[in-house]
This record gives structure tokens, sequence and C-alpha cells, in this order.
């Protein structure tokens, strides 16, 4: 059965999508969302930052 050139490039597309590896996908959106983290004027809520240790400085003059 012939297809039509629209359908004949809609099922290539198809293809090329669901060629990329699921990997490569979840890398793609977390380079998205380590990008998107660093814009200061974004709106909604903010990830959640990992704590970090202070440092030996910070304990004051008597050295605690």
């Amino acid at each position: 059965m012939k297809h039509s050139a629209e359908y004949e490039r809609f099922t290539a597309l198809g293809d090329q999508v669901l060629s990329v590896p699921h990997s490569v996908i979840k890398e793609r959106v977390e380079e998205h969302r380590r990008q998107a983290a660093l814009n200061p004027n974004r709106r909604g809520p903010k990830p959640k930052r990992k704590a970090t240790p202070p440092a030996a400085s910070d304990h004051g003059a008597n050295g605690l």
C-alpha cells in the first residue's frame, strides 16, 4: 500500500526520535534542569541545595 509523502516523513521522524537511547534523553533533561536552576529570575519553587560543611575559620575566636 502506498502512503502519502507526509505520512512517510512523519514515520521517518518518529523512527529517529525512538532511536535515541533513554539514557541520552535523561542526560539532556538533567543538563537542561541544571541550566534552568542557574537562572536567578526563575519562577516557582527553587530546587533544594546540598548543605556544605562549615569551614574551619567559621568557628569563631575560641577555635571550637
